[in-house]
């Protein structure tokens, strides 16, 4: 192996030459933090490295609303689905915090979404893998000899601008994505009072001292924005107005029978489907991960209720099936320009901030462009993804070189694929693939709900056969 960060030699003199590793992930998000927590734990010497462009960790610092829980249970953490003895758990975090019996009373699964983002905090100060202020550039196949690795890969620090090169046999990509502003507003984006959520923190100051504001969206970080500022209303007297292009303000499903989308088992399930089937069913299950959860839904209404005593009119709009279409500057302020799809009717909406809660977008990563030739795609211009994770494709110079992906399988996998508590199985079927044995447990019966026929009928009395009996009549 190269001797890790020594000068490279040759015409390459600006290049740090940082060795060969058996794999190597770009970013550095809960998904490829869990990866290398995990791979650190393992007993098999699996030589790790992963590299962020950030000079230092950061999980949804705009949306870091101080009395907001995460989504899911704390043991949704980085390692404890597949590894719950792993020095990296929620539980050891708060043990080297001194908060073990802080945490013991305060007695519930969701946890504040702040100690949440420390926890990802200390895991990555923590595991020795991670490298920051290393923005991949470029990710080629090697064409030298097969011991050198199958990828050749540079990466750039963003201050210094000076390149380090990293060789490796696989590759797991998790960028993670991008917040999604509507194209006709993207030339406002930059501005201090039109922005997404994603900025929310950083330009609520901003918002606050505006005579109107506007949120556009109605999934669970566009509620909590509109909570947020709800509750700060009466100390800065705005007008809030609240749209969303969907048919309401819907809850997320959050029944313990719903959540056994998010297993394994469906995964697998969704993964066998054909694909026009899968992008249906996607199309169909949006409140299984896009609305908002009930106890935020309960705290807005509740919140109005409080306001409307007296007689009382709270100085809010909430309005469902708009479109926002175009966006106009005006002194001051913007004017938006909707459409009510139900009734088909146009309206303008003269307000003086704008925030966008309208989702995330997942670009394609410029630098797998050199691979683009060596990748397969569906017909829709998606990457095809392997059951266990992996780009399909021909990559390097041999049997090595694959590239698995982390949360960029939602068309092939199913709703689970963002979902943190399905992290630890997706990054236990990727190690076991970079092992080639199991390592951590691959679960595979872990709900009461059968997705799959054949799995009903193993246990229960069913026909396949549905041919009518000789002596049955209508």
């Amino acid at each position: 192996m190269t001797e890790r960060d020594g000068s490279a030699t040759g015409g390459d003199c600006d290049v740090v030459d940082c060795g060969r590793y058996d794999v190597l992930g770009v970013g550095l998000g809960p998904f490829n933090l869990g990866l290398s927590a995990l791979l650190d734990g393992a007993d098999d010497a699996i030589d790790a490295v992963f590299l962020e462009r950030e000079p230092e960790f950061a999980w949804h610092e705009g949306m870091l609303i101080e009395g907001v829980t995460l989504e899911v249970p704390f043991l949704a953490d980085l390692v404890t689905m597949a590894d719950p003895t792993n020095p990296y758990s929620f539980l050891n975090y708060l043990r080297e915090r001194d908060r073990i019996y802080e945490f013991y009373f305060y007695e519930t699964f969701q946890i504040p979404r702040r100690e949440y983002d420390d926890y990802l905090r200390w895991v990555a100060e923590t595991v020795p893998a991670t490298q920051f202020s290393r923005a991949v550039t470029n990710v080629e196949a090697n064409t030298e000899t097969a011991a050198d690795g199958a990828f050749v890969v540079d990466a750039v620090d963003p201050e210094t601008g000076r390149t380090y090169r990293y060789r490796a046999d696989d590759l797991v990509v998790g960028i993670g994505s991008r917040p999604a502003v509507p194209e006709f507003a993207r030339e406002f984006a930059g501005e201090a009072d039109l922005f997404h959520t994603a900025r929310y923190l950083e330009g609520r100051e901003t918002a606050l001292d505006a005579d109107s504001i506007t949120v556009v969206g109605s999934g669970q970080s566009a509620a909590e924005v509109v909570l947020d500022l709800l509750e700060r209303q009466s100390a800065h007297d705005y007008r809030l107005d609240w749209l969303t292009r969907s048919d309401g303000f819907f809850p997320m499903e959050y029944s313990k029978l719903g959540l056994q989308h998010f297993t394994p088992e469906y995964t697998r399930y969704f993964y066998d489907l054909p694909q026009s089937r899968k992008d249906e069913l996607l199309a169909e299950q949006d409140l299984l991960y896009k609305g908002i959860d009930v106890e935020t839904s309960a705290q807005i209404y509740d919140t109005l209720y409080e306001r409307s005593i007296g007689d009382r009119e709270p100085d809010f709009g909430m309005l469902a099936t708009t479109a926002v279409t175009d966006i106009e500057r005006r002194e001051g302020g913007y004017r938006l320009e909707c459409e009510h799809r139900q009734q088909e009717r146009p309206f303008a909406l003269e307000t003086d901030a704008v925030i966008f809660g309208t989702g995330y977008q997942r670009p394609s990563p410029a630098f797998l462009e050199p691979l683009a030739d060596r990748l397969a795609f569906d017909d829709r211009g998606r990457p095809r993804v392997t059951e266990d994770y992996r780009l399909e494709g021909e990559f390097g110079t041999g049997d090595d070189g694959r590239i698995f992906v982390q949360n960029a399988e939602l068309h092939t996998h199913g709703v689970g694929t963002p979902d943190l508590g399905l992290g630890c199985y997706r990054n236990a079927v990727i190690i076991s693939q970079l092992a080639d044995r199991e390592v951590y447990p691959v679960d595979r019966d872990t709900v009461y709900q059968d997705f799959d026929l054949e799995q009903f009928a193993d246990h229960a009395p069913v026909r396949t056969d549905t041919t009518q009996s000789p002596d049955r009549t209508d």
